[in-house]
């Protein structure tokens, strides 16, 4: 097993489902995903900046951050998913706010973001890797942009007959109705990672 990670990143990461649960604003929902999945949904807002994220500026007021979890189970073997996660240039192909990904190094990204019809560059940064399990990374922009932070936990579990459980959890201060785009990455990636496991026919 290898593990790569950032001690106080990952000290956020494993704390996820407490700092959620202790908002005042807490609402929770499932569904039945129609695709084999079930989709667990947990929303809240809170205003401040995530452990271990960039401190606003002083005098600024820091951006409410919405966050969202959502599980789904994949019919692919759990290394099989879990490659496919680790993949960050291939992300334009199913979260829909990602337009393209280009790789900077073996833990840093620059990823171009579209997001409520303004164009954003920002960093990806791979803060957390547990081969088969875990997967954590976070994105930010600098400079003349303003600050937004997004982060995002996967966790991988092997289910029966050689299928996954990924449960994604997503942090974001760009607003938007985070469960809903939690459910359609998820189910995006379904159908993305069963197509290509289909075996092809002959002719």
């Amino acid at each position: 097993m290898k593990t790569i990670s950032l001690p106080l990143f990952a000290n956020y990461f494993d704390g996820t489902r407490a700092s959620m649960t202790q908002c005042s604003s807490l609402t929770s929902r499932s569904l039945i995903s129609p695709m084999a999945g079930t989709a667990r949904f947990r929303n809240t807002n809170t205003h401040g900046p995530t452990p271990n994220g960039p401190m606003p500026n002083k005098g600024t007021r820091p951006r409410p951050m919405d966050a969202a979890e959502g599980s789904i189970v994949i019919n692919a073997p759990v290394s099989d998913v879990y490659k496919r996660w680790l993949a960050f240039e291939d992300y334009p192909k199913f979260i829909t706010v990602i337009k393209r990904v280009r790789k900077l190094d073996a833990n840093h990204f620059v990823a171009s973001l579209r997001f409520n019809g303004k164009q954003y560059e920002t960093t990806l940064e791979m803060m957390l890797r547990v081969q088969d399990r875990r997967l954590a990374w976070r994105t930010f922009s600098q400079g003349r942009t303003p600050t937004h932070l997004a982060t995002g936990v996967v966790s991988f579990l092997s289910h029966r007959d050689r299928m996954t459980r990924i449960t994604f959890k997503l942090t974001s201060s760009f607003g938007g109705a985070v469960a809903r785009r939690v459910d359609e990455y998820l189910r995006n990636f379904k159908r993305l990672i069963e197509k290509q496991a289909r075996p092809r026919i002959s002719v």
